[in-house]
């Protein structure tokens, strides 16, 4: 069974307060694209969870989303059986890009198809959790959602499902791990009580009915990443990435997640052409992608 395994982007990005669990609870806007990992499943005879990827940046035992994904269904539904996971990535790893969520998430309605388990996706939802935040967003199958909790509270946007954003990407040459990321955040802002980072005030309903009207010019200062200050401050070469892109003539810029994907939006793909083309990179150590919103 071979599958496609979409990337996403976030739209918008708030941090509320530390949870009990050490996790944050988010308020956050979820886009799926199209540039994608190619999972491949296989039935074993005997119980093995077994996966191959060529990136020596994936991790093959353990503590691989795929594996845990595979081996919760297996525990869950009693499954002696056991699966073959070939990943053919071509999303960056540690991008904010959320790659490896939509790994898991694609091996969790794969083996429900491949097992013929007939899970529905409420229960599929509730294994993702037990993987990882973004884990739930990938499970609905959806353009458009926005997160709550730690990300994992997932509410479909209907009214944005015939929205198609066409983007420019580009991913620097740097891995950055979520919890480093959240904690350089949980440092800077006990430092700087009284100097808190410029929380976005504007409600995210505007932003969504922005984007449902189409209106890119008009989502400067909606399109918003909390995250984007700490990580610039520890990665001042991705400010200078966000610049040159809206440089570049698109409507706006924005990082993706925890970084370090800066990302252009507009509405065509002839305008997301021109400004790759008007992008000065050569000899620079980045990844650029096209892509648009599935």
């Amino acid at each position: 069974m071979v599958l496609k395994s979409y990337a996403k982007l976030n739209l918008y990005l708030s941090i509320r307060q530390k949870r009990k669990d050490n996790y944050h609870n988010l308020d956050t806007l979820f886009e799926r694209i199209d540039l994608c990992d190619i999972i491949t499943l296989g039935n074993r005879q005997d119980s093995l969870i077994r996966i191959t990827c060529e990136n020596r940046d994936v991790p093959t035992d353990a503590s691989n989303l795929c594996y845990q994904a595979a081996r919760l269904i297996q525990k869950q539904c009693t499954i002696k059986r056991g699966v073959d996971i070939r990943i053919d990535k071509n999303i960056p790893v540690g991008s904010g890009l959320g790659g490896g969520s939509s790994n898991a998430a694609t091996v969790l309605m794969g083996l429900n198809q491949l097992w013929k388990l007939g899970l529905p996706r409420r229960t599929l939802c509730n294994f993702a959790k037990e993987i990882g935040s973004d884990v739930s967003f990938f499970i609905h199958n959806i353009p458009f959602a926005r997160g709550r909790g730690r990300g994992e509270k997932i509410e479909p946007l209907q009214q944005l499902s015939r929205l198609r954003l066409w983007h420019v990407l580009i991913v620097p040459k740097l891995h950055l791990r979520t919890p480093f990321i959240y904690r350089k955040w949980d440092e800077f802002t006990k430092k700087n009580k009284k100097a808190r980072l410029t929380r976005q005030t504007l409600n995210v309903r505007i932003l969504i009915s922005l984007l449902k009207k189409e209106k890119l010019r008009d989502l400067t200062g909606l399109l918003f990443n909390e995250l984007e200050q700490v990580v610039f401050l520890n990665y001042p070469q991705l400010r200078g990435i966000k610049e040159l892109l809206i440089h570049s003539g698109l409507d706006v810029a924005l990082m993706s997640g925890s970084g370090g994907t800066i990302f252009g939006i507009t509405s065509s793909k002839k305008e997301a052409i021109a400004a790759i083309k008007s992008l000065n990179v050569k000899g620079r150590p980045w990844q650029i992608f096209l892509t648009r919103t599935i």
